[in-house]
């Protein structure tokens, strides 16, 4: 399986780039937000890739930072949200923004994304809710010297808890 590349834009598309390495052009489906952070084409490159493979076709998705390749990872687990959607989530929410969201249960904020309606959202959210403890909450989790036993984390952690949330 393909996990990561490292060469040259060769040219991109909406949804699409192509990293030229050593000589061969790898077709990289990409979110907007990927292709926005991409250099222009001659530049170099390195990228996360997930590798899918079926019967009838073999696809990569590039990402251009690990989180991003989590949660699309996480998105797919979800029934009804394929690559193509999961791509489209991405484009709109960055990955802080979907562990926010998430967390706090916002459906409004995942139905921004095209193809993805109210019934898709709480599914989205019903359906992720638990396994957000595993990514990092970005500047939450960088906060330096925080403890859980005093300090405004703990504060949110005890009222998240309190409110039936696991600890995790």
């Amino acid at each position: 399986m393909i996990a990561k590349l490292t060469g040259i834009i060769d040219s991109k598309t909406a949804e699409t780039a192509i990293v030229d390495v050593g000589g061969v052009g790898y077709l990289l489906f990409c979110s907007a937000r990927t292709l926005g952070r991409m250099p222009e084409p001659g530049g170099a490159i390195s990228m996360f890739v997930e590798t899918h493979v079926r019967e009838d076709h073999i696809h990569l998705y590039g990402f251009i930072d690990s989180a991003e390749r989590e949660w699309f990872r996480l998105l797919t687990t979800v029934q009804g949200v394929g690559a193509k959607l999961a791509l489209a989530i991405l484009s709109v929410l960055g990955p802080a923004e979907l562990t926010q969201a998430i967390a706090a249960q916002d459906r409004t904020t995942l139905t921004r994304a095209s193809g993805v309606g109210p019934k898709l959202a709480l599914r989205i959210v019903t359906e992720l809710k638990d396994k957000v403890g595993g990514i990092a909450l970005g500047p939450v989790a960088a906060v330096a010297g925080a403890t859980e036993t005093s300090g405004p984390v703990a504060d949110a952690v005890s009222a998240l808890v309190h409110l039936g949330y696991r600890r995790s």
